[in-house]
């Protein structure tokens, strides 16, 4: 009999320990992870229930409903963290837009915010946009779809801390005739940069990350033998230069996509126009096939200001609807091919590019744009976003052409 119970007493001893040795682990963990907002997602088996996983995805608090089609504008800093922002979600209120991308890193490669003070990118940051909560909730307020703009490879800020990071020419930082400096797409050091303010940017609630300047310096075709730069993983072996900047930069934007993955978030790239219309762009790296295989939007920039003579048309400017018509067959032909075919919603422009010179452009208001759009939405591309600098949008304008 006391023999009997002995035993009992240590299975009973036994059963508690393992209970204890699978539970345990398995709730640290977890509290861990949910700690970190977890740098993948990671699914977890509990013994006492074999087929059930539990997933751990971030959740930012805020309820955003991706709309019927997103119909956006682009803000800057200053403008959503200024009075004009008022005036910018009255615009949205009154009209069929829908969605605001907003300067999160800038092109000079500034924080548009403050952020804590232990964070690694205080001193980049700037206060333009004083209450980022309170910004998120007037968006979340409005349904405006808040996506984020993260220039990447064009950042004077940080090529000016670490010139071993940038392109470098008698030991100087190397500038572009704006007086431009790019970080450098083949160290991976400047793309966990970049990730990680993407990431940061999630956290604050925006639904989209847009990446943008994900190229090489123009014309750098010209300049690869002479600049002095790292190539990191990229060193070495049968490919050429071109073929080593386009794996860059492809590379580049498959892996920020995973990264991002656990936060919900899409991932969108903008991209010049014309790099659609060629194999790819020899110099920047980029290749429009590859770069919309790893996004979940692309973003062509095809501003009819910004082609030289193209599609037969001698000043495209003059002619916004033909330009943006004739891209969009040809865009249409080539995403057709992927397998996974992104969202197309190219930038349109709201803007006069009186810099041409006489003769070769127009003022652009609503008939301009309306023009764009109707382009557009007769090659069946029903997304799309307006480019402004100083984002003044024109009025009166019908996005929805009903």
């Amino acid at each position: 009999m006391g023999c009997k119970m002995e035993k009992q007493i240590l299975r009973l001893i036994s059963f508690c320990l393992m209970l204890i040795i699978f539970l345990v682990p398995v709730e640290t963990y977890a509290e861990k992870l949910a700690s970190e907002h977890m740098t993948k997602t990671t699914e977890l088996r509990m013994p006492s229930i074999p087929e059930k996983m539990i997933r751990f995805t971030f959740q930012s608090g805020y309820n955003f409903e991706y709309p019927d089609a997103v119909r956006g504008i682009y803000v800057t800093g200053h403008s959503a963290g200024g009075e004009r922002f008022n005036s910018l979600i009255d615009l949205l209120d009154n009209t069929d837009l829908n969605a605001m991308v907003i300067d999160i890193k800038d092109d000079f490669g500034y924080i548009t915010y403050v952020p804590e003070e232990a964070s690694p990118y205080k001193g980049i940051s700037k206060p333009y946009i004083r209450n980022p909560q309170d910004m998120m909730k007037r968006l979340e307020e409005h349904q405006i779809y808040p996506i984020a703009r993260i220039v990447v490879f064009k950042d004077s800020v940080l090529a000016e801390n670490r010139p071993d990071l940038s392109f470098t020419e008698n030991d100087k930082v190397w500038k572009n005739r704006r007086g431009e400096a790019f970080v450098n797409p083949f160290l991976k050091e400047v793309w966990d940069y970049n990730v990680d303010i993407a990431i940061k940017a999630a956290k604050m609630g925006f639904k989209e990350i847009q990446f943008d300047y994900v190229r090489f310096p123009e014309g750098f075709e010209r300049r690869d033998e002479i600049l002095a730069y790292g190539t990191g993983d990229y060193h070495g072996g049968d490919r050429n230069n071109v073929q080593k900047r386009v794996d860059a930069v492809t590379d580049f934007v498959a892996y920020a996509r995973e990264q991002l993955q656990p936060y919900g978030v899409d991932v969108s790239v903008d991209i010049f126009g014309y790099s659609a219309t060629i194999s790819e762009a020899p110099g920047i790296g980029q290749n429009f096939s590859r770069i919309s295989e790893n996004v979940d939007v692309i973003s062509s920039m095809i501003y009819p200001s910004h082609w030289t003579s193209y599609f037969g048309i001698s000043k495209p400017d003059l002619h916004p609807y033909e330009l943006v018509s004739a891209y969009a067959k040809v865009e249409n032909e080539i995403l057709s091919r992927l397998e996974n075919r992104p969202i197309s919603r190219p930038w349109l422009q709201d803007f006069t590019a009186s810099y041409l010179g006489a003769g070769n452009y127009k003022v652009y208001g609503k008939e301009e744009v309306e023009a764009q759009i109707r382009a557009l939405y007769e090659n069946g591309i029903t997304e799309f976003l307006l480019w402004n600098a100083g984002n003044r949008y024109t009025q009166g304008v019908n996005y929805k052409l009903e």
